[in-house]
């Protein structure tokens, strides 16, 4: 329903007003602008690329006076206005390189606007790239190998792939720009830059090892088709014209490689120039093999096909196709007869075989309405080394007593089977990449990638499809399956079909296979330096220089390098599979990309390409997998480890990226519908086990004072669970934000150098006391929250200036406690060993005195298993009474020790009941009178504070307001006197002299209480006891006693845990939960 609006000018509000009103306004504006000089809050803001950031345009931006409300939020906050106009005026440069001959004078020249359409840009390119060598050289061989229907699954198969990841990548294509580096761009801004490196890397491998594979096909049609008389190794047998023409290979591929390397360095915009022309003979020779399939319905070629009962032979070793030839009336002995007999004598002893077979000749193209398709639908795979043989001729079998290695047959030089076909044929759709690649160049690459490649895709697979159906209707089987065209006179197979020449297609293919190879090793480059500038592979940073024109030197070096690699196996057929494994893991991870976006639905996940659905990108991404294991499984596990490899190093060692990529929205999916799951209740007791939240102590740098304790975390845990490292402020937040930053940064830095997996939290609180019971509290999410908190004994807590110090300790032992949380506390922390540290013997010590849920139980046993405590031996000790029987007690614990599955030294201490020592009596005496000292020390600290109170407000209310005096004296104590004499204030100080000298005397004529003596004697008898035993242990770990339930006596619990822990290095005070955490139940 339309909406009509009434546009009212802002200025018109103003013209009522007198103008000599708006002129005052106006200069008073302009003063106060002058006089508050920059704005901001002064913290720094990230960049636009959109935005410039220049005085000039912040001075245009603050011109209008209407939006000064937003004045200060400006910089990061632009006006939209401002950004639409910025947005209008950016233009996406051309991803073709800047040649050095075109920067002779380095100015940047002005960027054309890109005018490519989807003709053009897209759908040729695509046309090029995925039309080429395979379907030239081995197309037809894999026609007469698995015959019509098999060849045509095979086809159908891998073009259904490529389809479906057109279709995918179409979708993320259109989402957004795509810059240079295409597929590696698109999958690595989806799956994030693990995949993308890994992914990336397998795809620049793939592109590399096509440029291999193409130029170890234009040397084959060179020396097969065009010269074979260029060969510079020979073969002097038969048995050796396989190892002659890979050794020719590796020759002239290492010599072609090097000079497409020198043009590719010399000048790329040549080769950009020639693809058009190699595209041509693509082209020129798709239309001359259909045309010379229409030629064969009603004039068929005549290329004559030798067989010597049902084996083809070879006519490169002789020219008459028969044993006789009649010459004067004479009969004569041919070629063939001398290459089966021994003379040319007609008595010679021939091969069983020559003599029981008759020599004939058939049509090798009999033409599309000759019925052979039928005799070419089903397959004949063959072992290495076979001959090959027409199915339905009539032969008789002989006595095999000579070799047939050296007879002028045509043998199968490799086994085979429908995966290996797969494997060599799958390269020949690889190319659907190209038209996202150029994606810069496009006129409206929203509309014309998805367009132009699904055209080109469907193009290209209706030639493919229609190509083996009708080189089965036209060609003879044997010719199919006759590889390098030996029985047509060492023609090349397709070119025997072609119109009007079989040189077309020769040509055609030579100069096909010659730009296919220039064009990987132009875009191979590129794409690894694409990788390298990302900066996610540490490794190849190097390879992101280049020649002062961006030229990528070093990545094309390294492409060289790997392309000799592909060269020196010199085997097409074996190439193939190679880069058919990279192609389909990055085709495999295209359609994940969609898939996972598509099904997360992310609000930045809006392709304006809609003909897709998750179903057919899992689709895509089920195939493609299927489709490494059919080529090859052992080539595609070689490449899957490969990717792992690189994306553990992308993820252990390379830069930190945040691309907003889909696998951190899986993540937080998956973490969200984890958490979920655990809210249901607590964890079992079998899956129980500390959830740490550790409680750092900051210096006044915001530095930690015992980096030990992260170590000791560090140990404990070993990556396992959750761990939140937290530390408090103390202060308001907007005071402290930046402090908070420095100390976010500083403990996660040490997190990093300790090893320590978790979360940080920094909180900022008036006291320290409030902001550790904010974490206590408030720490985790959901049911992953802590259940353990670790802290260092506070080793200062003696002294007079950290008097909040124990009383922080202490109401944090309660409030664990409340919350039934359980409580470690390491004592003497700075002495406990890094985790560089190994400790090659020693004991962690155990004592068990109360049962609080088996912590003491659990603890050695997780610490063991990191390296540090590895070799030290757990023993545990317990304490027995009077009335208790220490054999009994003994077995008991080494059976519950033996259901717990637990390695361990077991002892019972006896500690008998005795009166209590002199020492014990004297040190509770000492320690109540301190306390009470340090009580009347702080009373009289508050007498004098409140006195210097009580004159400073004296003070302020004398220079007040007559109302403010009398409120100042209506509020002081009428006993307090406003006017201080001599006299009057030396009596005072005599009299609070009196008072705490009074204090002091009754401090030294008290009695100790008969609780804290108790106390002492057992903290004093026990602390003998466990020095006795575990005064050498590595560790020692004690059951921590509860603080009293009267607050008074909180500053005696801490003297009670120094004494029963003096004179031990390493100490872990344990305070259980109240729950279970262990048990003897599987």
């Amino acid at each position: 329903m339309p909406t009509n609006f009434t546009v009212v000018p802002v200025e018109a509000q103003g013209e009522e007003r007198d103008p000599a009103e708006r002129d005052a306004q106006r200069q008073e504006e302009e003063e106060d602008n002058r006089d508050r000089g920059p704005t901001g809050d002064g913290i720094a803001r990230e960049s636009s690329p959109f935005i410039s950031s220049a005085e000039m345009d912040r001075g245009n931006m603050y011109e209008g006076k209407n939006m000064a409300l937003f004045e200060e939020e400006m910089d990061s906050n632009p006006m939209v206005s401002s950004l639409l106009n910025k947005l209008a005026n950016y233009t996406n440069l051309t991803q073709g390189v800047v040649e050095h001959e075109a920067d002779e004078d380095t100015k940047r020249k002005e960027v054309k606007v890109p005018r490519m359409g989807t003709f053009i840009g897209v759908y040729l390119p695509c046309l090029q790239n995925i039309l080429g060598v395979i379907l030239f050289l081995r197309l037809t061989w894999i026609v007469g190998t698995a015959g019509v229907l098999e060849s045509f699954i095979i086809v159908f198969m891998c073009c259904a792939c490529t389809m479906l990841t057109a279709i995918s990548m179409s979708a993320i294509a259109t989402n957004g720009v795509v810059p240079a580096g295409g597929s590696y761009y698109m999958i690595s801004r989806s799956l994030g830059p693990e995949f993308g490196g890994a992914v990336g890397l397998c795809f620049y491998l793939g592109t590399t090892f096509a440029g291999a594979m193409y130029i170890l096909g234009t040397i084959e049609i060179l020396l097969t088709y065009i010269s074979p008389s260029a060969a510079i190794f020979k073969a002097e047998d038969g048995g050796e014209e396989t190892e002659a023409m890979l050794n020719n290979m590796r020759v002239y591929g290492t010599c072609i490689i090097i000079l497409m390397a020198v043009v590719v360095f010399v000048g790329v915009k040549y080769v950009n120039k020639l693809a058009l022309v190699f595209l041509a003979c693509v082209i020129l020779s798709i239309i001359a093999i259909y045309a010379g399939v229409i030629k064969t319905a009603f004039d068929p070629p005549d290329f004559p096909i030798c067989l010597l009962g049902n084996r083809t032979l070879s006519k490169r070793s002789f020219d008459v196709c028969a044993k006789f030839t009649e010459s004067n009336n004479e009969t004569k002995t041919t070629t063939l007869w001398r290459l089966f007999c021994n003379s040319s004598l007609h008595n010679a002893t021939c091969d069983d075989y020559f003599s029981l077979n008759n020599v004939t000749e058939i049509q090798g193209i009999p033409g599309i309405m000759s019925g052979v398709l039928i005799d070419n639908l089903w397959s004949a795979y063959s072992e290495k080394g076979s001959i090959v043989e027409k199915k339905d001729q009539s032969s008789v079998s002989g006595s095999e007593d000579m070799k047939i290695g050296g007879r002028p047959y045509v043998f199968t030089d490799i086994m085979t089977y429908f995966t290996m076909l797969v494997g060599i044929y799958f390269p020949s759709v690889t190319g659907i990449m190209a038209g996202s690649n150029r994606s810069g160049d496009l006129k409206d690459a929203q509309k014309s990638i998805p367009t132009g490649t699904i055209l080109a895709i469907s193009t290209t697979s209706f030639i493919y499809l229609s190509c083996i159906v009708l080189f089965g209707a036209c060609i003879e089987g044997v010719i199919l399956r006759d590889k390098f065209g030996e029985a047509v006179n060492g023609n090349l197979v397709v070119g025997t079909l072609a119109w009007p020449s079989p040189w077309v297609i020769v040509i055609g293919s030579f100069f096909s296979t010659c730009g296919a190879g220039l064009q990987s090793l132009t875009g191979a480059p590129r794409l690894l330096q694409a990788i390298a500038r990302d900066g996610i592979v540490p490794f190849i940073q190097v390879f992101g220089h280049g020649k002062a024109n961006g030229e990528p030197t070093w990545a094309l070096l390294l492409t060289a390098g790997i392309c000799e690699i592909g060269i020196l196996i010199a085997s097409l057929d074996s190439v193939a599979p190679i880069l058919s494994m990279f192609f389909l893991m990055c085709y495999m991870f295209v359609n994940l990309a969609c898939a996972v976006q598509t099904l997360l639905r992310t609000p930045n996940w809006r392709p304006r390409f809609k003909y897709y659905h998750w179903t057919l990108s899992f689709l895509g991404m089920s195939l493609c997998l299927a489709l490494m294991f059919i080529c090859s499984w052992y080539y595609a596990l070689i490449a899957m480890l490969i990717a792992g490899c690189i994306y553990k190093y992308i993820e252990y060692r390379g830069a930190e990226k945040e691309w907003g990529d889909g696998i951190r929205g899986l993540s937080l999916n998956a973490a969200r519908y984890a958490l979920l799951r655990v809210e249901d209740g607590p964890p079992h007791t079998k899956n129980w086990r500390p959830q740490l939240l550790v409680l750092l102590n900051l210096d006044c740098e915001q530095l930690v004072k015992h980096p030990r304790l992260l170590s000791f975390t560090s140990q404990l845990k070993a990556g396992k669970g959750l761990t939140i490292v937290g530390s408090v402020l103390q202060g308001t937040y907007l005071d402290k934000c930046t402090e908070t930053q420095k100390a976010e940064e500083n403990v996660k830095a040490l997190m990093g150098v300790e090893k320590t997996k978790g979360f940080c939290q920094i909180v900022v609180s008036p006291s320290f006391r409030d902001g550790i019971s904010h974490l206590i509290q408030s720490a985790g999410l959901g049911g992953m929250k802590h259940n353990t908190v670790l802290m260092a004994w506070p080793q200062s807590w003696k002294r007079t200036e950290n008097h909040f110090s124990w009383k922080n300790f202490v109401d944090t032992v309660r409030e664990t406690t409340a919350a039934q949380q359980a409580l470690l506390v390491a004592k003497n922390i700075d002495l406990f060993p890094t985790n560089q540290e190994r400790f090659t013997e020693g004991n962690i010590d155990v004592w068990w005195i109360v049962h609080d849920g088996g912590m003491l139980m659990l603890l050695p046993f997780l610490l063991r298993q990191h390296k540090v405590w590895r070799k030290c031996k757990m023993r545990i000790f317990t304490v027995a009474q009077m009335d208790d029987n220490s054999i009994q007690m003994k077995k008991d614990l080494q059976m519950f020790l033996y259901h717990l599955r637990l390695n361990a030294e077991v002892e019972v201490v006896e500690m008998f009941e005795n009166d209590i020592s002199a020492f014990t009596y004297e040190k509770t005496l000492m320690m109540e009178q301190r306390s009470q000292m340090l009580k009347q020390m702080q009373l009289s600290k508050n007498e004098r504070e409140r006195e210097a109170q009580l004159i400073h407000d004296r003070n302020t209310a004398s220079h007040s307001t007559p109302a403010v005096k009398a409120s100042v004296a209506a509020s002081v104590p009428e006993k307090v006197q406003m006017t201080w004499t001599k006299e009057k204030f030396v009596a005072e100080k005599h009299k609070n002299k009196d008072t705490n000298v009074s204090g002091f005397k009754d401090i030294f004529n008290m009695k100790p209480n008969q609780s804290n003596v108790r106390r002492m004697h057992t903290a004093v008898k026990l602390n003998g006891v466990v020095l006795n035993k575990s005064q050498h242990a590595q560790l020692v770990l004690l059951n921590m006693p509860g603080p009293p339930k009267n607050r008074k006596g909180d500053e005696n619990y801490m003297e009670f845990l120094e004494v029963l822990t003096e004179g031990l290095d390493r100490v872990l005070l344990v305070r259980g939960s109240g729950r279970e955490v262990i048990t003897i139940y599987s």
